[in-house]
């Protein structure tokens, strides 16, 4: 079916694979130079915030770590960072490790606290997981841009009630932009009333979710099964196994919706 005109609005830009930034190709895999999201200096060095969390990282995870302006381990993230990491180790010590701190490895934690890592037991509230915990820091420190750009790591694969976990803090924090990247996803939150125009690799699966509630009405443009004022829910239609068809993706929608997208 076709989409009809997207309704005037607010508009953000997300680019996928564009020329418009210093991230190596590799980070997505798109034989092309540069990944932003939102705005065009999302991966800029110094516009981010990297969370990592206990999970297989990513083989960018290096790059993106000295791209980063403070980084942040979740509990036994820093034991990836530790072990998964390029030598040296000195080159990798996190500002600051946030959680329970029930994973942690005790001597990775010696080693971290002396080299200057700031250690934060959380472990009184047990009612949000390790990522939401490190988000809550990052939006309530006063690092200024910091808090509005997240990039985390170890947040795909690995067991489906922490995937379910870290998908929840999107919606937890609908106003800070935040990506889940792994070697073979990511992930974001569309925020509804927006006209977002996402830059993607031609070719590339993708998927539109209301995981939240049930929208009533999500337009698209771009893809291979566009949406036309279409009605969306869990346990109903939902867009997914759906595929880039031009290089500008637009999407607008009445509720917030999960946008995932093949590297």
């Amino acid at each position: 079916m076709t989409a009809q005109p997207l309704a005037r609005g607010s508009t953000s830009r997300l680019a996928i694979g564009g020329q418009h930034g210093p991230v190596p190709h590799t980070l997505l895999g798109y034989g092309m130079e540069g990944t932003v999201l939102e705005h065009r200096d999302f991966f800029s060095r110094g516009s981010f915030a990297l969370v990592i969390l206990n999970n297989t990282l990513p083989k960018e995870a290096p790059i993106l770590w000295e791209l980063a302006r403070v980084r942040v381990c979740a509990d036994g993230g820093a034991n990836r960072v530790y072990r998964e990491m390029p030598s040296p180790a000195e080159r990798f010590v996190p500002d600051h490790i946030v959680g329970d701190l029930d994973s942690i490895e005790p001597n990775i934690r010696e080693i971290y606290a002396s080299k200057g890592s700031e250690i934060l037991d959380m472990s009184s509230d047990q009612d949000s997981t390790d990522l939401h915990k490190c988000v809550s820091f990052l939006r309530d420190s006063s690092r200024g841009d910091e808090v509005e750009r997240i990039v985390v790591l170890g947040a795909l694969g690995g067991r489906f009630d922490h995937e379910l976990g870290n998908l929840n803090v999107l919606f937890a924090f609908p106003g800070l932009r935040i990506c889940l990247a792994s070697d073979e996803n990511l992930v974001f939150l569309l925020r509804h009333g927006v006209l977002h125009e996402i830059r993607a690799r031609v070719g590339a699966h993708c998927g539109l979710v209301p995981l939240g509630e049930r929208s009533q009405s999500s337009t698209t443009t771009g893809l291979r099964w566009n949406l036309d004022s279409t009605a969306m829910a869990i346990g109903s239609l939902i867009s997914t196994c759906n595929v880039v068809e031009n290089e500008v993706v637009k999407v607008q929608s009445d509720v917030d919706l999960l946008w995932t997208m093949e590297r």
